[in-house]
């Protein structure tokens, strides 16, 4: 089973649990930019402990491995869970939507896009860009500044580069943007 029909499968059970969601990480980066090798699907969703706890019960025990009392806690905490996907292998993140002012317009600006077959919401070029500079400040990785930087060369002229500036100034990620900035210039 390819990656593509897990995903589709995972977000076909959210949609039936009503569940918003965005793909995130690796995958979303490698829509707008170039692909690299990952292990995981990254989802931010936006749920209650009553939407959870549908979604996690309605997932068949023999193809997923999840733990509802985990997923409430990081429901409660905004923090992230996992679903393993037992016949691939592939871990899925389930990372709660945050309820700071970023988080929310992010989540607000995701858009619908068809991947290999798969129609689903993905985070926007520009918040792709900003998520890989948040983790490029909080793991001082130089991977996540190039894959923001092969966005903003590959979307160039498609980006809002106000919203990316302003952002990148509240979010404290200057230093990063800058970085990114001169790479995709380079």
């Amino acid at each position: 089973m390819s990656y593509f029909e897990v995903l589709r499968r995972i977000t076909q059970a959210l949609d039936s649990a009503r569940i918003p969601y965005m793909l995130t990480g690796s995958f979303a980066s490698a829509y707008y930019g170039s692909m690299r090798s990952t292990q995981d699907i990254d989802l931010i969703i936006e749920a209650t402990p009553t939407q959870l706890q549908s979604f996690l019960n309605g997932l068949a025990r023999e193809e997923y491995y999840a733990d509802v009392e985990t997923a409430i806690k990081a429901q409660m905490s905004e923090s992230v869970f996992n679903i393993i996907d037992i016949r691939t292998g592939w871990k899925i993140d389930m990372i709660i939507r945050k309820s700071r002012a970023f988080s929310r317009e992010e989540f607000s600006r995701r858009q619908r896009a068809e991947m290999q077959g798969v129609s689903l919401f993905v985070a926007s070029a520009e918040d792709m860009v900003l998520a890989k500079l948040e983790w490029a400040k909080l793991g001082e990785s130089r991977r996540q500044i190039e894959d923001a930087a092969t966005i903003l060369k590959l979307q160039d002229d498609r980006l809002d580069r106000q919203y990316l500036g302003k952002w990148a100034r509240e979010l404290g990620l200057s230093r990063q943007w800058d970085d990114a900035q001169r790479l995709a210039k380079s």
